[in-house]
């Protein structure tokens, strides 16, 4: 159907001239497949012939379907992204969806790990070539806030052992500088050194490599890290971004400033980095409550 090609078009618009990556374009690509299908069955072939009641029928069979808010609001940018396209390359004539609001949604404080868990999470003892490059992703990870995504795409011309930075590529294909401090340098340098061991007959630029000899993938990571957890009796839910969020809330909590853990974060509006301060805030509360000498007593 013509929804379909005009669906396929705007995906390849996204990937291409917008530089989303590819886990956006199939975040959006699953968002829109499930629109185009809700159209379909109200024999809605062409954009052109969408209403704005349509995307509100669509919007209360989400919300009928006890789909979360934070999913609702991620279909309605999508949707109005699509039919935002359409109208700019001059196809609609008006767009049926600029009076679609966005569900107001509170925003939920991220979780992060205390000092001595990433302690105990990185401490490990170094024995296989496995236990070299696990220690080297945890301590970068940790040592730098990069996102999961920009960690494994890092390939070994990305590391500066020399000024002690990382190059990483982020959203919009928006690159950046990192410092790294020492034991990011350590555990790199000790990584390094092994990881010709993992090396197979096919050689790949990037930095960590999984037991086949390619790249690690995201699923790779997590079940590297999820048996890590275990293994220290840590919450098994921790995530990467668990340790991207207690990099940032670290730093805040030792005095750095908020634009400088904006700029190494890769947040194009400070206000995604602000929420940090509500952690840190929050933690002097708990903290006041529980050791204020003058507390009250159960």
């Amino acid at each position: 159907m013509k929804l379909d090609k005009q669906r396929e078009g705007y995906l390849q618009y996204v990937l291409v001239e917008q530089h989303l990556t590819m886990n956006t374009k199939e975040s959006y690509r699953l968002e829109l497949e499930k629109y185009c299908t809700f159209l379909h069955e109200k024999n809605i072939s062409d954009i052109k012939e969408v209403k704005t009641a349509d995307i509100t029928s669509y919007l209360i069979y989400l919300k009928d379907k006890q789909i979360s808010p934070q999913s609702i609001a991620h279909a309605i940018t999508v949707i109005k992204n699509f039919h935002k396209y359409f109208l700019k390359i001059g196809y609609l004539k008006e767009d049926v969806s600029k009076n679609i609001e966005r569900p107001k949604l509170r925003r939920q404080l991220p979780n992060t790990l205390t000092p001595e868990e990433v302690d105990q999470l990185l401490d490990i003892p170094l024995n296989t070539p496995f236990d070299y490059r696990n220690k080297a992703m945890l301590e970068l990870l940790y040592g730098t806030g990069l996102r999961i995504s920009e960690l494994l795409s890092l390939t070994l011309n990305d590391i500066d052992m020399i000024n002690c930075t990382v190059r990483c590529t982020g959203k919009g294909r928006k690159e950046r500088i990192v410092p790294i401090n020492d034991y990011v340098i350590e555990a790199l340098h000790a990584y390094l050194e092994k990881r010709v061991l993992l090396e197979k007959k096919k050689s790949y630029p990037e930095l960590f490599l999984n037991n086949h000899g390619k790249p690690i993938t995201r699923q790779g990571f997590f079940k590297i890290l999820k048996e890590l957890l275990i293994k220290k009796n840590l919450n098994p839910n921790v995530s990467p971004h668990t340790l991207r969020h207690s990099f940032a809330t670290h730093l805040l909590e030792n005095g750095a400033d908020l634009r400088v853990i904006q700029e190494m974060l890769g947040h194009t509006d400070i206000a995604t980095t602000r929420i940090y301060t509500h952690i840190t805030n929050q933690k002097v509360r708990n903290d006041y409550e529980e050791y204020h000498p003058r507390k009250d007593d159960d």
